[in-house]
């Protein structure tokens, strides 16, 4: 079978039911069918019927994917499906099969991080796995902190809060847009380290820019000094090529309802082995061994639906495949940012360089208020975006962040809305 008759084929197969495992049967897993990830990236009749297995509203084009990465049909569809089932069994569900069911999608996810279940719990996003370290570690005053301007609010205020409960002093450093090497962000976050820094947190993928942090390199650097380190891989996960334990950190947090696209409820928290003993749960347990991982994963009753979909959206995301994912993602913000990189009055605040950013970035007008842009390109071009005004980190602009649906259509609508707003 060629690539072209794989296509066709699938094009025209009905979406629901069997058309739709067809269709994400992605050409480089076919027999016979060797696609390099490089060109099935390019493939635009590959990915219209990718497109196909999404319900996508017609009022506007969504670059906003990087909030809440709305569900393929298969996804949806099962999620629907077991809010069905755990409603008719009811509590007979809940005391029989809950924590089975739970452990099963754990060791799934794990695989797909590349770690082992025993270091890996799901929690709700990334926020609360994030919190659940730095809340969970036992402070004392004069501790230091490590961060950047560019990290997620809610993680810096969780140290705030810190701060004011135990003393602990948080330095804040603010991390180049347009770095010159790896070697000029890992030594900013070396030169804030002391004898009394206790945790570094770092961003995997910057989610305000969507640059990509050398995380390994500072990971080692800050195991150098004795300082453990916290990533922040919120729009990481199921977006690059790459297992947890290879970046050598300490701790990594997640939310799958990115760009994994499980329905919102469900995260990640991996904690390495040797590090469990030493966290505190925020929510008492102690039906687990200090040293048990379990032990953090205690929130009450919650929405066990959303659980039992991480296999459902594992499935989808191993069918497309990571590699072809990576790859796509990445094609989509090429192809967009490098016909305006160079437009008088337009800013980019995303790397140039490949490696250095994937399917995120950012893009602002100069004179022209992120809020303002964002209000404009809905209103005068109906295009989906989000403002970020932030300029102790020097990032002011619009975040786009297209998905496996978007199409080269909307990018090309895109591209020439921002081209009429630069000259306005």
């Amino acid at each position: 079978m060629t690539k072209r008759e794989f296509i066709k084929t699938i094009s025209i197969v009905p979406l629901l039911p069997d058309g739709l495992n067809r269709l994400l049967t992605s050409a480089h897993n076919v027999p016979g069918m060797d696609v390099p990830t490089a060109e099935l990236a390019r493939d635009e009749a590959f990915w219209a019927t990718i497109r196909q297995a999404y319900q996508i509203k017609p009022d506007y084009i969504n670059l906003e994917n990087g909030y809440y990465c709305i569900q393929p049909e298969p996804v949806l569809n099962s999620f629907i499906q077991h809010v069905r089932d755990v409603n008719r069994e009811g509590s007979y569900y809940m005391r029989t099969r809950q924590f089975d069911d739970k452990a099963a999608a754990r060791n799934r996810l794990a695989k797909v991080a590349g770690c082992s279940p025993d270091e890996l719990i799901i929690t709700r996003n990334t926020t609360e796995s994030i919190d659940t370290v730095i809340a969970g570690l036992t402070w004392k005053a004069g501790d230091e902190a490590i961060m950047a301007t560019h990290d997620y609010g809610a993680m810096l205020d969780m140290f705030q809060l810190q701060a004011r409960r135990y003393g602990i002093v948080n330095k804040v450093l603010t991390i180049p847009v347009h770095p010159a090497s790896d070697d000029e962000i890992v030594s900013l976050y070396e030169q804030a380290i002391t004898p009394k820094t206790r945790l570094l947190m770092v961003c995997h993928m910057v989610n305000i820019t969507g640059q990509i942090l050398p995380v390994k390199k500072i990971t080692d650097m800050a195991h150098r000094h004795g300082v453990e380190v916290l990533v922040d891989g919120a729009h990481a996960f199921a977006h690059l090529d790459f297992a947890i334990p290879d970046l050598g950190c300490d701790y990594y947090a997640s939310s799958l309802h990115k760009w994994l696209s499980v329905p919102i409820g469900a995260g990640l928290l991996y904690v390495k082995k040797e590090k469990i003993k030493g966290l505190w749960p925020l929510f008492a347990d102690l039906g687990y061994a200090d040293d048990d991982i379990r032990k953090l994963n205690h929130t009450g009753t919650h929405p066990v639906h959303t659980d039992l979909a991480i296999a459902d959206a594992i499935d989808f995301h191993e069918k497309i495949g990571i590699k072809t994912k990576e790859s796509r993602l990445r094609h989509l913000q090429q192809y967009w940012t490098s016909q305006v990189r160079s437009l008088l009055n337009i800013r980019l605040n995303t790397p140039a360089q490949p490696e250095r950013a994937c399917g995120i970035a950012n893009v602002g007008v100069v004179g022209m208020a992120p809020a303002v842009l964002a209000k404009l390109l809905l209103a005068n071009h109906k295009i989906w975006t989000v403002a970020i005004d932030n300029p102790a980190a020097s990032v002011q602009g619009v975040r786009i962040t297209p998905n496996l649906y978007t199409s080269l259509a909307e990018l090309d609508t895109f591209v020439a809305a921002l081209q009429t707003l630069a000259k306005a």
